[in-house]
């Protein structure tokens, strides 16, 4: 496949820059078997059957984004968390690049973290060893920033904005946006309708907001991002299909987990590392529905969900997005798919 295949023109009046408020007063394009309809988010009970399971990431975002500099100059220094390889030492994104070699020793906020770079990683990367007063959480907390995807240009006033309220496990470079529309009382509101909750893990990379580089869709790599199965899960999920209950995924990232650890046909618990990469032919193994964003053009996520509802059919309903004037990416409008 072209990769022109995924790709449209997006209006850049419709990237949304602000979270709307409250949460689940965003809207929600509906794409089903009965076609297309329009609504809102706080309606998504309406579409969802007692018995259907909705199943969440609970990761939460780090404060990944460290302004520092260099201890022996004292020239300014970007380190970005990518993922951590050891309790001390984290795969990381330093700017600026040539200048920050192995051996520098950065140091961030009131020089209470600081880090010493070990060695060069593919993509550009550094290996940075930590080193920190007290607790790890509570210095990287006073150091570091939530980082904000490139299209966002205006000052987040509230961190909060981009978690999810159930997130509890810090760990992604970006937020899980499908997540962002619920709030307590809507999943209180799912509750009370007999629908199933349950929760996977993984830790968002950059890598899945990066449009894909390649013209051939099918010669695309993806980058690794950690994922976790509890036993409590893989059972609710398991239950789920053996009963014939809908299993729909809160977002691209909670449906690669599904798929990635149920490859089988039944969910596995356990914990471990996923770059499965899916795109139109891709055959679902666990999952029945999405609740997604508005995706960026020639990215995988797109091609994910076109996947899961036909390439034709997502993009003629990103049409119907656009002209309707639907808020699009990480703090746009969601689109349930069943």
């Amino acid at each position: 496949m072209d990769i022109s295949l995924f790709d449209y023109d997006l209006p850049k009046e419709l990237i949304a820059q602000k979270p709307i408020e409250p949460r689940d007063h965003s809207r929600m394009l509906v794409l089903s078997e009965g076609g297309l309809a329009h609504d809102r988010f706080y309606h998504l009970p309406h579409y969802l059957k007692p018995g259907d399971l909705l199943v969440f990431n609970r990761t939460r975002v780090l404060p990944a984004r460290l302004l520092g500099r260099k201890a022996d100059t004292g020239g300014r220094a970007e380190c970005f968390l990518l993922h951590q390889v050891s309790p001390e030492v984290w795969s990381c994104l330093v700017r600026p690049g040539r200048r920050i070699a192995p051996g520098v020793r950065l140091v961030f906020g009131d020089g209470g973290l600081e880090g010493l770079v070990e060695e060069r990683t593919e993509g550009g990367g550094r290996l940075v060893r930590f080193r920190w007063q007290g607790d790890f959480e509570a210095a990287l907390n006073r150091a570091g920033q939530v980082p904000l995807p490139p299209y966002i240009h205006e000052k987040l006033d509230d961190p909060e904005r981009y978690q999810t309220v159930y997130g509890d496990k810090p760990g992604s470079a970006a937020s899980p946006t499908a997540g962002l529309h619920f709030t307590e009382d809507a999943l209180s509101g799912l509750r009370a309708k007999g629908v199933e909750l349950a929760q996977v893990l993984l830790h968002v990379g950059l890598g899945t907001f990066r449009p894909v580089d390649t013209q051939v869709v099918e010669d695309h790599k993806m980058h690794k991002e950690y994922c976790e199965v509890s036993e409590e899960a893989a059972q609710a999920v398991n239950r789920a299909k053996g009963e014939g209950r809908r299993v729909v995924a809160v977002g691209t990232t909670a449906l690669r987990t599904l798929e990635a650890m149920g490859k089988t046909g039944a969910l596995q618990a356990g914990a471990g590392w996923t770059d499965l990469y899916i795109y139109p032919g891709y055959r679902f193994n666990m999952t029945d529905g999405l609740l997604t964003n508005f995706h960026l053009p020639r990215s995988s996520l797109l091609m994910l969900v076109s996947a899961l509802a036909g390439r034709e059919r997502v993009m003629e309903a990103y049409q119907e997005a656009i002209r309707e004037g639907y808020r699009f990416f990480s703090f746009g409008d969601a689109m349930l798919i069943l």
